[in-house]
């Protein structure tokens, strides 16, 4: 009979709960049985070379590329955004107020209708062509009603 001696680990809860599941799963008698050849099985020799990553450094460096630009693109559209709010209603109120310090309601209001057709414009403009399109001086979004060609 051979000698056997105590040895412990502290494993977590989530780790003995994966061990717990891994024994019931490989039919050992114990938990020490299952650490015990689990231990022996990862001191064998095995050869690091015949391992395979799971993705080479060319993926790596591809996905990071990728999520870089896709970081890019959000990054410009909340640019875009951004400058859409300051180009919006609140905007003007405030350039308005801040050059006509102490101005009534009636004038803001009144500011607000006579610069209105000017932050359109740039609205539409910025819009066009990514968002909307434009056909003998009607708008459309990109992806409705075809052209007059088109339904030929």
């Amino acid at each position: 009979m051979s000698e056997s001696n105590h040895v412990a680990t502290y494993p977590s809860d989530k780790q003995l709960s994966r061990w717990k599941v891994k024994c019931e799963e490989m039919g050992f008698r114990s938990r020490s049985e299952f650490v015990e050849a689990m231990v022996e099985a990862g001191l064998k020799k095995f050869d690091a070379s015949e391992i395979d990553p799971d993705e080479t450094n060319r993926e790596l460096r591809e996905q990071r590329n990728n999520l870089k630009a896709e970081l890019d693109r959000a990054r410009d559209r909340i640019a875009d955004l951004e400058d859409a709010v300051y180009h919006g209603e609140r905007q003007a109120i405030k350039e308005f107020v801040d050059t006509n310090p102490g101005a009534s309601y009636d004038e803001i209001i009144q500011h607000v209708i006579d610069t209105v057709p000017e932050r359109v414009t740039t609205h539409l403009d910025d819009m066009e062509g990514e968002y909307l399109r434009v056909e003998d001086g009607r708008y459309y979004l990109r992806d409705e009603i075809t052209t007059v060609d088109e339904k030929s």
